[in-house]
């Protein structure tokens, strides 16, 4: 099957997907993120090998990887490449990622950690004038937010582990739709249309727009030769290429240059490393739930979530019920005070990750939740008796992300988060590509109003703690589910509620995926807007619950693996496709 140089229509994903062998994919209806619609999506079933994606074009990529005998990691890669020119608002080679691999050779799991670091000479009052943090809209749309991008470096690691097919291979797809175009789609002229911030940005207003300042229409053919020319450099000399050279000087340049400049050096992206990591693991009923280490927090806190539901009946609760929502939301308040006094990088702070996932504590956590009244806002825990000596974090996640899952015909499974921070990163484009401003997940405060530190501060050559939780859940030692999803710091409930939804509700993936999104970060009770669970506000604030209810749209994309087959799912809020055969 041959990468198409143009938009994949729902139709066509339709047939594609028949012709197979999977289950026919309903019309998609491409939504943004914040948007309100959601159109059903069928789960996806294959025999041999399976990827899901956030893009139809993405999805193919991936595909054909696989087709060819690639590793998931062949077809995670292939198809984040595509990702970089269609989904370009959540994630790039202008940014970072984490993924989680399971290699059915050995029966290991392992972890990659390509998340992005400080510049050398960055200062803990980075985001401060005066001693107070600058308006937030300011630093995310500057160069003082722009990371070291580690995507590509993590990518090549990986690969070298990974792999079976050529590097260069994986990056005809990408290339090739670069060169031909592809039709933007109805949720990328959306989120071109929102974000009034890039028509400031020349380089990326002259790409993205058209000549009156407006956003490419839905159709339109937007190529990306320069683009092109960036891959075929990473294709032929690795990673070097991104992170040394013609393309590192231009990256260097254009946030020195900004208008509030930055000061990357660089020094800092010849010196990045991707880091290969132990995976996090821990218990939940009869499942081995793993994932991504500090310094994301996601795993963890969902881990924590886990930790303190086991403690309930929740099969007895109906998914949408008062009482699921009460206790998964009690949940999510003390995994996220946890959250805020205790990860970050754990190359700079010692995080208690075995004291926060002890089977004790968490039990003694889950003795905080009534069953009858919200706590309101959870204290954090104090596991290793450090609570004292640290000030709360007070960074802010915003949902501009996306993940990928594989499983490849020789039993090797993928799940993959990666992000450019906010919708279109820091919207400095260069050379055809975005760059992130993933330093704006430190805390902007480097200490708290007592003066005692906060373990999510900037440091030089830190990396800032992220929500991004990629899982792989086994059972008898073999994987059963990979899942994985977008949403800034609500990651954590979303991707909990896809495993509560499968293991305690006996849901299957494309089920757990489309439940409604609910859950609190230890502030309200957020419910999903348009659905069912608008008839919970009452309930739930007669329990205590201060609740909001607004768009909380999820991106979760997930595979299940029983019985020698292969189930997919993927979210009906967005535009994500399941391939397989």
């Amino acid at each position: 099957m041959q990468v198409l140089g143009k938009w994949v229509t729902a139709a066509l994903a339709a047939v594609l997907a028949t012709s197979l062998g999977a289950q026919p994919l309903p019309p998609q209806h491409l939504n943004p993120e914040g948007g309100s619609g959601y159109t059903e999506k069928s789960l996806v079933r294959a025999e041999h090998f399976m990827v899901v994606t956030a893009n139809p074009l993405a999805t193919q990529a991936g595909y054909q990887m696989l087709e060819k005998g690639g590793s998931a990691m062949d077809a995670a890669i292939a198809a984040q490449l595509v990702l970089n020119l269609t989904e370009p608002q959540s994630s790039g080679i202008g940014g970072g990622g984490f993924a989680v691999y399971y290699r059915q050779a050995d029966g290991s799991l392992t972890t990659y950690d390509g998340r992005e670091t400080a510049p050398g000479a960055a200062r803990a009052d980075r985001f401060l004038r005066d001693g107070r943090p600058l308006p937030f809209g300011e630093l995310v749309n500057s160069g003082i937010s722009v990371g070291v991008p580690g995507l590509v470096r993590m990518m090549e690691l990986a690969h070298r582990h990974e792999g079976k097919l050529p590097w260069a291979e994986l990056f005809e797809p990408a290339i090739q739709i670069a060169e031909n175009g592809f039709a933007v789609s109805h949720r990328l002229h959306t989120m071109l249309a929102r974000s009034r911030s890039l028509a400031r940005q020349p380089a990326a207003a002259a790409y993205y727009l058209d000549p009156n300042g407006e956003p490419w229409p839905v159709g339109h053919i937007l190529k990306n030769p320069e683009f092109a020319e960036v891959l075929r450099e990473i294709a032929g000399h690795g990673a070097d290429a991104f992170y040394t050279g013609e393309i590192a000087r231009d990256i260097v340049a254009a946030v020195n240059n900004h208008s509030r400049p930055g000061d990357l050096a660089l020094a800092d992206l010849s010196s990045y490393e991707a880091k290969e990591r132990r995976a996090v693991c821990a218990g939940y009923r009869e499942y081995e739930v793993c994932g991504m280490p500090p310094p994301s927090s996601g795993v963890v806190g969902l881990l924590q979530m886990l930790g303190i539901l086991e403690q309930f009946p929740m099969s007895s609760y109906g998914p949408t019920s008062a009482q699921a929502v009460h206790y998964f939301s009690e949940a999510g308040r003390l995994a996220f005070a946890d959250r805020d006094y205790y990860l970050a990088d754990p190359d700079f702070v010692d995080v208690p990750v075995e004291a926060l996932l002890d089977r004790d504590y968490l039990k003694a956590r889950a003795g905080l939740i009534n069953a009858e009244t919200s706590m309101g806002v959870a204290p954090p825990g104090d596991p290793v008796s450090r609570l004292p000596e640290l000030g709360r974090d007070n960074a802010l996640e915003l949902p501009s992300t996306t993940h990928i899952v594989a499983a490849d015909r020789e039993g090797n499974v993928l799940s993959m988060t990666t992000s450019v921070e906010s919708a279109f990163g820091s919207k400095i484009f260069v050379r055809g590509f975005l760059l992130n401003n993933q330093l704006t997940d430190f805390s902007l405060l480097p200490a708290d109003q007592e003066g005692r530190p906060v373990a999510n501060r900037v440091e030089p050559d830190k990396r800032p703690r992220s929500t991004m939780a990629p899982v792989i859940v086994l059972k008898d030692e073999k994987p059963f589910l990979a899942v994985g999803s977008p949403g800034g710091s609500a990651i954590m409930n979303y991707v909990a509620k896809a495993l509560v939804g499968v293991i305690d509700w006996g849901l299957d993936i494309q089920q757990a995926i489309a439940l409604p999104n609910y859950g609190s970060r230890n502030r309200e009770t957020e419910l999903e807007r348009g659905t069912e669970l608008e008839q919970l506000v009452q309930p739930l604030r007669r329990m205590g619950h201060q609740v909001s209810v607004h768009e909380f749209p999820s991106g979760l994309h997930g595979i299940v693996i029983d019985d020698g087959r292969l189930w997919a799912g993927a979210d009906p809020r967005r535009e994500g496709v399941a391939m397989g055969r």
